[in-house]
């Protein structure tokens, strides 16, 4: 027992260990609904908040807390079973800080898409269950031409038996047929802003390459 004690506190795996309890602690206040589901979640996917990040992993149709809870997990697990097969046969010495450095962000590089695959498979329920704004960053499929309000439904491409409303701007409404990407909740109306889906994945796009430290045409101007 002392030796798991040791496992499950120690570095790396510790990491995992107290990110897990707290998020444990977490769904004991949802539980006891002192806490709400959607607590990470915010109204636009503009900004780098937790939701946001997790949407550009391929985390949409699932509430922050619940994509986080899975991610770690598989994370977690697949660094005890390292820690178990490998890491505590080794003398590393020192070289533990900088190895688990490494460990960490394997398993997380590792659970992504596994985490991200098992969501997808929960997304049916929490589309009906999981609250509205964590269907931002989902794919839908526009059903008609928008009103004379700039109003219109469409179903989400995942699942078509699930229709949302949408409130478009006058520069660019939605189109019959066309699919779109779900970006800011309307608490008031109860609807959604939305945009066409290649102009969201460009967006994306763009913001990796900045991220990364380079510029958008970096190696068309590096060319000149």
């Amino acid at each position: 027992m002392d030796a798991l004690i040791h496992v499950l506190l120690g570095f790396p795996l510790g990491v995992f260990t107290l990110a897990l309890g707290l998020l444990l602690l977490y769904w004991l206040l949802v539980i006891l609904r002192l806490v709400p589901l959607e607590c990470f979640e915010h109204d636009s996917l503009k900004g780098d908040h937790l939701a946001s990040t997790l949407v550009a992993l391929g985390f949409a149709g699932v509430p922050a807390s619940v994509a986080l809870t899975v991610l770690l997990a598989i994370a977690g697990a697949l660094t005890l079973a390292l820690e178990l097969l490998v890491l505590r046969w080794l003398p590393l010495g020192l070289l533990r800080i900088p190895v688990g450095v490494a460990v960490l962000w394997g398993a997380l590089a590792l659970a992504s898409p596994l985490a991200a695959g098992l969501c997808r498979a929960l997304h049916p329920w929490f589309h009906r269950h999981g609250g509205k704004r964590c269907l931002l960053g989902e794919t839908v499929v526009v059903g008609a031409d928008c009103d004379e309000d700039g109003c219109t439904r469409a179903t989400l491409v995942d699942d078509p038996a699930h229709e949302v409303r949408l409130h478009g701007k006058a520069e660019g409404l939605p189109r019959a047929g066309e699919r779109r990407v779900l970006v800011k909740y309307l608490a008031d109306e109860e609807r959604y802003r939305s945009v066409p889906l290649q102009e969201f994945e460009e967006a994306r796009a763009r913001l990796r390459r900045l991220r990364r430290g380079r510029r958008p045409n970096g190696g068309r101007a590096a060319s000149h």
